[in-house]
């Protein structure tokens, strides 16, 4: 691990696996995660001969957390602070859940500068909650009231994420583990954060998405139901839909095997 200052000097904790792989892929996680999601899709990439790039968004992992900075203009400028200092060209960029949304952005705000392909999974997009363009997000009302819940009781929130957030019951075990890693974000990266998925939207974001780019989501995903997926789809110019049978927003672990090799397949092509 070692840290890059975005451009407002927060310390953004960046690591790196396999520096001399054939091909960067950069991985950014989703809401309240870290780094550490992406446990088991490290293996495959790695045995595919990628280097990997990961990050922890400001405020959660190691990153620092700042008093301000939670919205995914902020996020999307930490990503490319990242992407300019490793000095990273023709890369694969793939963002989960908010992540989808973060690197949506970056794609529209730089323009997809680097990007060879992009990979959105069970992404946010393009929006968490209901909007004109998305009929299929979670409504204004029950957003409000995690929101609320997370003031009040933030691992109890966490507790109930994790509850909706996989297809397949884990085992005790994955789940208390999975419990630490939300619990691990900062109070206030994790609920500024979530206002910013309740208030942002990226739909006019998808027209500056011309890179290839594969949507990789659950038909069971219910916390960015599978209709987004098709909205993506419908939006994003040469974008290829990779439907996940019986998977919820964890796609990556409830169909994982079938997830890291559709994924490997589609950035070899």
């Amino acid at each position: 691990m070692f840290f890059i200052k975005s451009n407002d000097n927060a310390k953004i904790a960046v690591y790196e696996l396999n520096p001399n792989g054939k091909r960067t892929i950069v991985l950014v996680h989703g809401w309240p995660l870290s780094h550490e999601m992406f446990e088991y899709q490290i293996p495959a990439l790695l045995n595919a001969g990628y280097r990997i790039v990961t990050m922890d968004l400001r405020g959660f992992g190691n990153s620092e957390v700042t008093s301000a900075g939670y919205n995914y203009n902020q996020f999307a400028t930490d990503l490319y602070c990242v992407i300019y200092e490793l000095n990273l060209c023709d890369f694969d960029l793939l963002g989960f859940s908010m992540g989808g949304a973060i690197v949506t952005r970056y794609m529209k705000l730089y323009r997809g500068y680097g990007v060879r392909k992009l990979c959105l999974c069970d992404a946010a997009v393009p929006s968490y909650c209901k909007s004109y363009h998305n009929p299929y997000g979670q409504t204004l009302e029950d957003t409000n009231k995690l929101i609320k819940r997370g003031f009040n009781d933030r691992p109890e929130l966490n507790e109930y994420f994790g509850s909706i957030f996989f297809y397949k019951e884990p085992s005790k075990y994955f789940k208390d583990w999975f419990q630490n890693l939300n619990n691990s974000a900062s109070g206030l990266g994790e609920m500024c954060s979530l206002i910013a998925l309740r208030d942002e939207n990226v739909f006019d974001d998808l027209k500056y998405i011309c890179t290839p780019t594969g949507i990789f989501h659950g038909k069971e995903d219910k916390i960015c139901p599978f209709g987004m997926a098709e909205i993506m789809n419908k939006n994003i110019k040469n974008s290829i839909m990779f439907p996940l049978e019986k998977a919820g927003h964890g796609a990556f672990y409830d169909d994982k095997d079938n997830f890291n090799r559709t994924l490997i397949k589609f950035l070899n092509n």
